[in-house]
């Protein structure tokens, strides 16, 4: 089995023009053509913290769905916000075909508003475990934040072939935050994805359980990409070794 993961912080929608632009972030998801997608700051920064990209605008304008119905994440603090798509801004869609068996908020210790969505899914006989987050700019809380998902996934009921993947703020290229990796998880860094127009830190990596193959990966450039957001998108295409 072959899938296309990917992540992107879109700024809620605003791109490097300054302009507010679902329609733009849409079509550069579908150049991506991933199968399975985490996106931060996917939520308006006040009021009613709509998402940025509306429900409908995903099942009529694109091959993908958002995990769960509003409301249905659970986490600390509640469901989610009515407006939202997902879980502070962190939100997964999938391919329709990817049948979607649980979904829910992963409490992490926090300083600002920070979070991880965690959802199991099913590809034909498959099950897979996918978390998209947004970590903390503090070091320190960085690192326990991983670690705070990692043990959340080893916690969950069943193992299952794990990919972790979002914006890591993470400067340093395999340190930092990534110091406490245990065996078995393995750090991939796409490439330089921020800022967008001029890429320098690889803020948003992807990490792996050690039951997939990496085929490809790679930072996603394109006119419209490169003033989307103020973040690149990154993607990896991987493939489940055999038993």
């Amino acid at each position: 089995m072959r899938l296309t993961f990917a992540s992107y912080n879109i700024h809620k929608g605003v791109g490097l023009d300054r302009r507010r632009d679902p329609d733009r972030i849409l079509g550069i998801l579908r150049e991506i053509d991933a199968d399975v997608i985490a996106l931060q700051e996917a939520d308006r920064r006040f009021g009613t913290r709509e998402a940025v990209l509306s429900r409908q605008a995903i099942l009529e304008h694109s091959p993908w769905r958002p995990v769960a119905p509003n409301g249905a994440i659970t986490g600390r603090g509640g469901g989610a916000r009515p407006a939202s798509i997902g879980w502070h801004g962190n939100v997964l869609l999938v391919r329709r075909e990817i049948a979607v068996e649980a979904v829910g908020a992963v409490p992490l210790p926090t300083l600002e508003p920070r979070g991880a969505i965690c959802a199991d899914l099913r590809v034909g006989e498959a099950r897979l475990r996918v978390v998209g987050m947004h970590l903390d700019l503090s070091g320190l809380r960085r690192r326990h934040q991983l670690q705070a998902i990692c043990d959340h996934v080893g916690r969950c009921a069943g193992a299952a072939p794990a990919v972790l993947m979002g914006d890591m703020n993470e400067w340093s290229a395999a340190r930092g935050a990534f110091r406490g990796l245990e065996e078995g998880w393995r750090l991939l860094a796409p490439g330089r994805s921020f800022p967008a127009r001029r890429p320098v830190a690889q803020l948003d990596r992807i990490v792996v359980s050690g039951e997939w193959r990496v085929e490809d990966l790679g930072v996603h450039h394109s006119a419209l990409s490169a003033v989307g957001s103020d973040h690149l998108p990154v993607w990896a295409r991987l493939a489940l070794c055999s038993a």
